[in-house]
């Protein structure tokens, strides 16, 4: 892994395991690990989480119960894609940096834009974050906030 791109390095404030807590009522705090691969050619990134008898229905019935996620390099434009999919068939395609402590996850796909924003603890052992949505790109609200505790 010594030679891996520095772009890549930078994210090496995620590698371990980690306790996620959404901050939704009634939802139970899930977990996300993530690992290198391919000598360090690929961040991995897996997670789950089992909502709660009290929370809200649509986190019941919608909420992913795993996801899986590969995150690789561009070396040409050094940008970062997150290819993700999750036990609901769901399948998306991320932007993302991590830089300055500031971790940033994005798509614009038409309808249903995201994104993604979290600031890691001086001492880098939590996350506090909130995924965004949009259905125009332009007008966005929260859609949840979470914190990553290490």
């Amino acid at each position: 892994m010594a030679d891996r791109h520095p772009v890549l390095a930078r994210l090496d404030p995620l590698i371990g395991r980690w306790t996620v807590k959404l901050k939704v009522d009634g939802m139970g705090s899930g977990w996300t690990e993530f690992a290198w691969q391919d000598d360090g050619m690929y961040l991995h990134q897996r997670s789950g989480v089992e909502p709660l008898p009290t929370a809200p229905k649509e986190w019941r019935e919608d909420a992913p119960s795993s996801t899986t996620s590969v995150i690789g390099l561009d070396d040409a434009s050094e940008e970062l894609t997150m290819l993700y999919a999750d036990a609901r068939g769901v399948h998306r395609v991320y932007r993302m940096t991590l830089a300055d402590g500031v971790w940033r996850i994005w798509r614009n796909a038409p309808g249903f834009f995201q994104r993604f924003h979290g600031t890691f603890s001086d001492d880098g052992d939590t996350i506090d974050a909130r995924w965004e949505m949009s259905e125009d790109g332009e007008n966005w609200h929260v859609d949840f906030e979470l914190t990553y505790t290490r």
